[in-house]
């Protein structure tokens, strides 16, 4: 049957894995191929780092050979568990994609170092082509006229209202997310998420708050998702 041959094992034998040069060979080389599918879906519509996308390809195989050549699911586990761990605690925290391709590009290692090739080029093949889907398709993405807008008030004003009439006359809608103080106290920051009624009336709105909050900074910007909140 079809499943049986998916989820049948090129190195399984009784139990264990038993590393035979040819299927060995084969294992690293499907490892090295999907790593490479991984690596294109991750600089797909993408700002990406070179390094980066070397790594995602090369990933795969370097863990297949560790896993390959351990006997027993309690030492897999352990493998595998720091392998997790070194990626976590020893790489600076990126966005959803990376730490998506990064996992992809294990689990893609694990599954063919543990020889059920066909399930990974399965697997590997059904996110890549839901993943370029979603991406072609625009999926979740971020309406244009929304924007963060960060205002600079100084102490003396009462903000709570300040903003609201001129915020009114050009946004569809808009949240007051957070208020933060600045310069020792003597200035406090506005955190909106607000939707434009027409992006052509950006700087009209903001030449109207300037002239309410003394002219102090004004931030906006497409909201960045990527980046952690200040």
């Amino acid at each position: 049957m079809i499943s049986d041959g998916i989820f049948t094992s090129l190195l399984l034998h009784e139990g264990y894995i038993v590393p035979n040069a040819l299927m060995l060979a084969v294992c690293m080389f499907a490892a090295l191929l999907l790593g490479l599918a991984v690596s294109v879906l991750y600089m797909y519509r993408n700002a990406f780092n070179k390094g980066f996308a070397v790594t995602l390809v090369l990933l795969p195989m370097i863990v297949a050979s560790v896993v390959s050549v351990v006997n027993g699911n309690i030492g897999m586990g352990i493998v595998m568990g720091g392998a997790f761990g070194l990626v976590r605690f020893r790489s600076a925290q990126g966005t959803a994609r990376d730490i998506l391709s990064i996992f992809l590009s294990m689990a893609t290692g694990l599954i063919c170092g543990s020889g059920y090739v066909l399930f990974a080029v399965i697997m590997v093949a059904l996110v890549c082509v839901i993943g370029f889907i979603l991406l072609k398709t625009g999926f979740a993405q971020k309406s244009f006229r929304q924007r963060e807008l960060r205002i600079t008030v100084p102490e003396s004003l009462d903000y709570t209202n300040s903003f609201n009439d001129i915020l009114k006359k050009y946004t569809s809608e808009y949240e007051l997310e957070k208020v933060k103080t600045t310069n020792m106290g003597s200035l406090y920051k506005l955190y909106y998420r607000i939707s434009l009624r027409n992006v052509k009336d950006e700087k009209h709105m903001m030449d109207e708050i300037r002239t309410r909050n003394g002219n102090l900074e004004i931030i906006c910007g497409v909201i960045d998702t990527s980046k952690p909140e200040l």
